[in-house]
């Protein structure tokens, strides 16, 4: 892969040097015109007086020239904002780790402000002492930091009868990827003393809907971590603060926030939310319970509909997100006409366990249409299957965990839209 991209960037200094003895092309105009430019041959306004000092904006916030990447509703979604979700403008960021501020929100009964004085945590239920940690006790026990996505169970899910959204951001940013610190739910179980027989826990948060649901004590015991910190700050209130559960892998509705209680159980404790909403329904009507893992997926983020290529014939970076709740992504192919042939992507690091792994393809782009599509594999042999593959099995009455094939079409203008091809 090292010499394939050695070649890339060979191709685009040709490129670019072509540019300049032609005339000057899209991509390559400010090196063809860069004598004449006075945008750097003359001074500019911003380098004739001073700027802001380092207290005009106490909280960082981003330049008013990105006020773009923000998270985005869609009104029809929900009757309610309380109840609704938010996503993530995966099209516009890169790398892996999501900005909290960006970062997608869903919510059952509205995000609440909860002080770190008042808060409690219960562990109740077959353990051999009860007891109540505050803020302050989780903060004395050992903690970890991982990085880890969060992905909404419906992420996609209005995809599965045909394209409907045309936007990344809308079809698959139902999805986050922080860096969490906390401390394993295995050390606050442990020092209650879980009993011989306890085979669950249910964990409920504080606010009024308490999202109450199940988890097995394998997977308990494995991974979960009681967060308090995300990207080395403190959670921010969409986001549960100031504890909420990671639980790496498995669908989102499993990560409480505003975590009060937990509580080990010979059996699963199912809440009338969790049996009515979160199911699959499958062709011949039947329900699949308790799907958990979030299996491989990926997007190409740009190009895409709201982030189409600007710069005209050329030099492309294709790039995009891939991730799986069973363990870490090992390859991504992208294929240029729609699956008939597929070339492998380059990944920007080896895929770590239930973390977004960024991909890129560098490509010459002739100005011919494309079907873009990006497709999956993970350390399990798991391959990302294509939306006629997943109907094949699971029909089109489900909402959830629909991790299918992405198809955008990019036109010769460059736009692109969210299409469906057989």
């Amino acid at each position: 892969m090292a010499s394939n991209f050695t070649d890339k960037a060979t191709t685009r200094r040709a490129f670019l040097k072509g540019s300049v003895a032609a005339g000057g092309a899209v991509l390559g105009a400010g090196a063809a015109h860069a004598a004449g430019d006075p945008l750097i041959t003359e001074t500019q306004p911003w380098a004739m007086e001073l700027g802001d000092g380092v207290d005009a904006t106490p909280y960082g916030m981003p330049i008013r020239f990105e006020t773009d990447v923000v998270r985005r509703n869609v009104e029809w979604l929900t009757a309610d904002t309380i109840s609704s979700i938010n996503f993530t403008p995966i099209h516009a960021l890169d790398g892996t780790i999501t900005p909290q501020g960006c970062a997608f929100e869903r919510h059952h009964s509205g995000a609440i402000e909860l002080a770190k004085e008042d808060y409690r945590l219960m562990i109740n239920g077959l353990v051999e002492e009860e007891m109540v940690f505050t803020y302050q006790d989780l903060e004395r026990f050992p903690r970890e930091q991982h990085v880890y996505f969060c992905e909404c169970a419906a992420n996609t899910g209005m995809e599965w009868a045909g394209a409907q959204l045309n936007g990344a951001q809308f079809t698959h940013g139902m999805i986050h990827n922080m860096e969490y610190t906390g401390v394993p739910l295995r050390t606050l179980l442990k020092e209650a003393g879980i009993k011989t027989e306890s085979k669950w826990v249910f964990v409920e948060g504080a606010d009024a809907s308490s999202n109450g649901r199940s988890i097995p004590m394998e997977k308990a015991l494995d991974d979960v971590l009681v967060a308090f910190k995300a990207n080395g700050e403190a959670l921010r209130k969409e986001h549960g603060y100031p504890v909420r559960l990671v639980v790496p892998g498995w669908e989102g509705n499993m990560w409480v926030k505003w975590l009060r209680r937990i509580e080990v159980t010979d059996q699963a404790v199912e809440s009338r939310e969790e049996t009515s909403k979160y199911t699959d329904t499958l062709e011949d009507g039947t329900s699949r319970k308790w799907t958990w893992v979030m299996d491989a997926k990926s997007v190409v983020t740009s190009p895409s509909p709201q982030s189409p290529i600007t710069h005209g014939k050329g030099p492309l970076v294709i790039t995009g997100l891939a991730w799986s709740g069973r363990g870490s992504i090992t390859r991504v192919d992208v294929t240029l006409d729609g699956g008939k042939n597929w070339q492998q992507a380059r990944l920007a690091a080896p895929g770590q366990p239930m973390a977004l792994t960024r991909f890129y393809l560098d490509v010459e782009w002739d100005g011919e249409e494309m079907l873009l599509q990006s497709r999956a594999h993970d350390d399990t042999g798991y391959v990302q299957p294509t939306k006629e593959e997943l109907r094949e099995v699971r029909g089109l009455n489900s909402i959830y965990h629909n991790n299918c094939i992405q198809t955008w079409w990019v036109k010769p203008n460059g736009e692109a839209e969210n299409v469906e091809i057989s």
